[in-house]
C-alpha cells in the first residue's frame, strides 16, 4: 500500500513537473534539492511511474555509497509499503537484492561503472539519476561521462538526471550539454551556529593522523549539546578510528551512542535510520552522514571540523586517504542536518574568524587521487587518454601518467596505451588494478582461496587493534566475529567466485605467511622494502619506511609493504601494514624492477664505480669496477660539478679575471661573446673542457685542468672577434703616469680603482667596450678617497674639496690647484724634485 501522505509531504514534489518538462525536451536535467526534500526517493519513484503518473520505465539511481544505495533502497520500498527486492531494489558490491518485478534500482557508482562495461546500451533501463553528483567522486564523474557517450552515441533516448544537494549546478549543466536546472525549495527550519573552538590550539592534521586533543575537546562539546539542547545529536568525525576513540570518551552519557560509517554492520546502519526508540541518541558519523542518509530526531550537530580525501604521492608511490580541514559546502550540509525535522543547533568546534580560510569546496576526486583505476576504465572504454571523455575537471597529466606506468608495468595495458585481454578481466573483478593483478597471480601461486583471502584484507585495511602484520591479521579474520571479520568473509566469497573454476593454478602450498607476503608484494611491487636495521626498511621505490617500536616485524630481512602514510615532516614513510617475505619472494613480485649494470656515480665527492645488482632502490649485490666505461665516468665528473660547482677546477687570478671579462661582454654585447654562466658552462662541457674532461677519472684530476686555458676555447675564433678580446675587455688600461691598472670586472659596471695623483692630466673617463668605468680614486695611502664615472665632472667640482682634505693629510705629496697643468705621478713632491734635478 502506497503511503501517499508521506510522499505528498515531500518537497521535491513541487519540482517535479518542471522536472518531467525537462526531461521530455532536452532527455537531461540537473536537479539542485537541498538534504531531506525527497530527492533521493520520490523523484526515481516518479519517474518509473511508481507512483500512478504516467507509464512505467525502468530507473537506475547511482549513490556514491553502499550504505546510502541501501538505505535509499529500503526508504522507497517502503513508501510503497513493499520490502527491497519488489518493484524496488539495490546493488552493492557483494550484494543484490532484485527480482523480475523490480523497476527502480539503486547502485553504487562502482557497480553501474561495471554494468556500463559489459552492456554500454544499459539494455530495459530508461533513466539514470547520479546522486550526490555534487560531492566529485571519481566514480561518479566517470559514470556521468560514460553515460553521455552513450545518449550521444546509441541511446539518445536514454534519460539522464544529475541529481545535487547544493545549487552549484552552473558546472553539471554546461556539462549535460546545457542542461535545463531544476530547483526545488526544502522546508528547512532555522539552525542556530554556535562557535567552540579548543581553549587551547591543536596540532593541524596530517596524513590519519589527528591531535588527541582535539577529539577529547569534541567528546567534551558532545556532552555539552546533551546539556544545553534536546534531541539527538549527530556528531560528524573524519573516521572510524577518530569515531571509536570519541564514543569511548563518551562512556557513561545519558544517551545511547551509535556509530555510522561505510564499515558498520547493516543492522547498526538500519538501527540508526530507523529512528529513536524512545531514548537520546549520540550518532558518531563520517561524511556519508552529510547528504546522503536522513537520521532521524536529530536537533543537534556537532562538527569536528574535519574530513578525508585521497591523496597519492606518485613520486613515492604511496597512496592514501588524508585528514583535511572540511569544506565551508561541507559545513553547510552538516549544519543542515540539524534543522530536517525543527529548528536546530551547530557545534561547530573551530574559530569563526577560520571559516573564512576555508575551502569553498571538496577537491574533486579526479584532482588528488590515484588514478589507475580511472585510467583503466578509459582504457576498456576506448579512450586511453580520456580526452574525450566529458569531464568537469581534465585528470592531471602527471597523475594520468603514473597510473600509465602501472597498468604497462601489470600488463593490463599495452605500450601504446590500449587495454589488454588482461586488463579487461582485471577490470571486471571490481577491484583496484593493483589489487586485481596481485588476485589474477597469485592465484597461480597460492591458490585462488588464499589469493582472494589476501586481496581482501588488502582492499579494506583491517582495524588498528589487528595489528601491522599481515599474516596475523589473515588469521584474527578467519576467526574473527566482527563486524570486519564479517565483511572481510564475504569479500572473500566474492572474490572466489568471480575467479571461477577454470582459474589456473591451484597454488604450491607453503604457509600462510607466505602466501601473504607474496599476494602483497604482487599488489605493490614497488614497495618491497629491505631491512637497514633498527626497523628501518628502504623500498624498492627509494623511499624509507619505518616500523612502530612495538612490531614484531622488525627482524624480518625483507616487508612487503601494503599501508604506509608519510607524514609532511618526517623523512621516512611510517608502515601501517606488511607481511614477512624473503629475497626469491621480492623478485619474483618485482622482476620488472630488477636493473644489472655498471653504476659511476658521484658519491660524498669523489666518483664511485661500481657493478650493481638491484631491484629498484634496494642493492641486492655490489662489486667495484676497475676499469669503468669512461663515457660513465665522464658523466660522473660532470655531476660533480653540477653538485659542488666549478671551483673543482683550477681557477688563477688570471682565469678567473678572464671570465669575469668574457661574462662582461656577453651582457653588454652579446653575441658572439660566450655565456660563461654556471649554467651555461655545466650545458656546454664539450665545447671547453675536453678533451681534458674526458681524460679525467677522478676529483683530483679536475683540479689539474686549467679553467683559464680551458675558457679561451669558448672565445669567438670562428668569426675573427677573439683577437678584439684586449680592446674591449682590457685586463688593464694605462693611466696618465705610465702604470697599468687591473680593471675588475666584477659588479655592473666595470671598476678602476687608481691613486689620484696618477690621473693629473686625464680629462675624459676611461671606457671599455663603450662603457665608461667606474674610477675608484684613492689617496696616497690606497684609501678611496671619491668614486666617479666623470671625471671631467669630478675635476670642475668635486676635486676642489678632495684636494683639501688629502692636501693636509699628505702633505708631502703634490696637489696642484689645477690637475691639467702638471704631470701625473704615483710619487711625492720631494722625489719629483730630485728626479727633476
Amino acid at each position: 500500500m502506497i503511503r501517499t501522505e508521506a510522499l505528498d509531504r515531500l518537497p521535491v514534489r513541487t519540482a517535479v513537473p518542471a522536472l518531467r518538462r525537462a526531461l521530455d525536451d532536452r532527455g537531461v536535467a540537473v536537479l539542485c534539492a537541498p538534504p531531506g526534500t525527497g530527492k533521493t526517493t520520490l523523484v526515481p519513484l516518479v519517474l518509473a511511474g511508481l507512483t500512478g503518473e504516467g507509464p512505467v520505465r525502468r530507473v537506475v539511481v547511482a549513490e556514491p555509497r553502499r550504505i546510502a544505495a541501501r538505505a535509499a533502497a529500503r526508504r522507497m520500498a517502503w513508501l510503497l509499503g513493499e520490502q527491497p527486492g519488489g518493484r524496488i531494489g539495490f546493488t552493492v558490491r557483494g550484494e543484490r537484492v532484485v527480482g523480475r518485478d523490480t523497476v527502480v534500482e539503486v547502485v553504487t557508482t562502482g557497480v553501474l561503472l561495471q554494468r556500463l562495461q559489459r552492456d554500454q546500451e544499459l539494455a530495459g533501463v530508461d533513466a539514470v539519476i547520479i546522486d550526490e553528483c555534487h560531492e566529485r567522486h571519481l566514480d561518479a564523474d566517470t559514470v556521468a561521462a560514460f553515460l553521455l557517450d552513450v545518449r550521444e552515441a546509441i541511446r539518445p533516448d536514454l534519460r539522464l538526471v544529475a541529481a545535487s544537494a547544493t545549487t552549484d549546478a552552473e558546472g553539471w549543466a554546461r556539462l549535460l550539454g546545457d542542461a535545463p536546472v531544476v530547483e526545488a525549495q526544502g522546508v528547512s527550519h532555522p539552525v542556530e551556529v554556535l562557535w567552540a573552538p579548543p581553549a587551547r590550539p591543536v596540532k593541524p592534521p596530517h596524513g590519519m593522523r589527528v591531535d588527541p586533543a582535539l577529539l577529547t575537546h569534541v567528546a567534551a562539546t558532545v556532552r555539552r549539546a546533551l546539556g544545553e539542547r534536546e534531541g539527538d545529536v549527530l556528531c560528524f568525525l573524519p573516521g572510524v578510528g577518530e569515531i571509536g576513540r570519541v564514543a569511548g570518551q563518551l562512556a557513561g552519557v545519558d544517551a545511547e551512542v551509535l556509530q555510522v560509517h561505510g564499515r558498520a554492520p547493516a543492522a547498526v546502519q538500519d538501527a540508526v535510520l530507523a529512528g529513536s526508540s524512545g531514548g537520546r541518541r549520540v550518532v558518531l558519523a563520517t561524511s556519508v552522514a552529510e547528504s546522503s542518509l536522513t537520521v532521524p530526531g536529530v536537533r543537534v550537530v556537532v562538527d569536528s571540523g574535519l574530513a578525508r580525501e585521497p591523496r597519492t604521492d606518485h613520486a613515492r608511490g604511496l597512496s592514501a586517504l588524508t585528514t583535511v580541514r572540511a569544506s565551508r559546502a561541507a559545513g553547510r550540509q552538516r549544519a543542515g542536518r540539524a534543522g530536517r525535522e525543527a529548528p536546530g543547533a551547530v557545534y561547530r568546534c573551530w574559530d569563526q574568524a577560520e571559516d573564512g580560510r576555508l575551502a569553498r569546496f571538496p577537491s574533486p576526486e579526479i584532482k588528488v587521487a590515484d588514478l589507475a583505476a580511472f585510467a583503466l576504465q578509459a582504457a576498456c572504454w576506448g579512450d586511453p587518454d580520456a580526452s574525450s571523455l566529458a569531464l568537469l575537471d581534465p585528470p592531471p597529466t602527471g597523475a594520468m601518467g603514473a597510473a600509465r606506468e602501472v597498468l604497462e608495468a601489470i600488463g593490463a595495458v599495452d605500450n601504446g596505451g590500449r587495454v589488454t585481454e588482461r586488463g579487461v578481466r582485471m577490470s571486471r573483478l571490481g577491484l583496484h588494478p593493483r589489487l586485481a593483478r596481485a588476485l589474477l597471480d597469485g592465484t597461480r601461486e597460492v591458490g585462488a582461496r588464499r589469493a582472494a583471502e589476501a586481496v581482501a584484507l588488502l582492499s579494506e585495511e583491517p582495524p588498528r587493534e589487528y595489528g601491522d602484520d599481515l599474516a596475523a591479521a589473515l588469521r584474527t579474520a578467519r576467526r574473527g566475529q566482527d563486524g570486519y571479520a564479517a565483511r572481510w568473509k564475504q569479500e572473500v566469497r566474492r572474490l572466489s567466485s568471480s575467479l571461477g573454476s577454470g582459474s589456473p593454478g591451484t597454488g604450491k602450498g607453503g604457509s600462510d605467511d607466505a602466501a601473504v607476503g607474496l599476494v602483497a608484494a604482487l599488489a605493490f611491487p614497488e614497495r618491497v622494502a629491505r631491512a637497514r636495521g633498527d626497523g628501518a626498511f628502504l623500498m624498492a621505490s627509494g623511499t624509507g619506511a619505518e616500523l612502530r617500536d612495538s612490531s614484531r616485524l622488525r627482524s624480518a630481512p625483507w616487508l612487503a609493504v601494503a599501508v604506509a602514510d608519510r607524514p609532511s615532516h618526517a623523512a621516512s614513510a611510517r608502515v601501517r601494514l606488511a607481511a614477512v617475505i624473503d629475497e626469491s619472494t621480492a623478485l619474483l613480485a618485482s622482476g620488472h624492477l630488477r636493473v644489472r649494470g655498471e653504476e659511476v656515480r658521484w658519491v660524498d665527492g669523489e666518483v664511485v664505480a661500481r657493478a650493481v645488482d638491484r631491484l629498484g632502490a634496494v642493492e641486492l649485490a655490489v662489486r667495484p669496477l676497475q676499469q669503468p666505461d669512461p663515457e660513465l665516468v665522464r658523466g660522473a665528473l660532470v655531476e660533480g660539478l653540477r653538485r659542488e660547482g666549478l671551483g673543482l677546477l683550477r681557477w688563477t687570478r688570471d682565469s678567473e679575471q678572464l671570465r669575469l671579462r668574457l661574462a662582461f661582454l656577453h651582457r653588454v654585447l652579446g653575441s658572439p661573446w660566450p655565456d660563461v654562466s654556471d649554467g651555461a658552462l655545466l650545458a656546454e662541457t664539450g665545447a671547453w673542457l675536453e678533451p681534458e674532461l674526458s681524460r679525467a677519472r677522478r676529483r683530483a684530476d679536475l683540479g689539474r685542468i686549467d679553467a683559464g686555458q680551458a675558457l679561451r676555447r669558448l672565445l669567438p675564433w670562428a668569426t675573427g672577434e677573439a683577437v678584439r678580446l684586449d680592446e674591449l675587455a682590457p685586463e688593464r688600461i694605462e693611466v696618465p703616469s705610465g702604470s697599468r691598472i687591473r680593471v675588475e670586472y666584477g659588479g655592473e659596471q666595470p671598476v678602476l680603482a687608481v691613486k689620484l695623483q696618477e690621473l693629473f692630466g686625464m680629462g675624459e673617463t676611461p671606457r671599455v667596450a663603450g662603457v665608461p668605468v667606474l674610477v675608484h680614486l684613492l689617496s696616497p695611502a690606497g684609501r678611496p678617497a671619491a668614486v666617479t664615472a666623470d671625471l671631467a665632472s669630478f675635476w670642475q667640482e668635486g676635486y676642489r674639496a678632495v684636494r683639501a682634505e688629502l692636501r693636509g693629510r699628505y702633505p708631502k705629496h703634490p696637489w696642484p690647484e689645477d690637475p691639467a697643468t702638471v704631470p701625473a705621478t704615483r710619487f711625492t713632491s720631494a722625489r719629483l724634485k730630485r728626479q727633476g734635478s
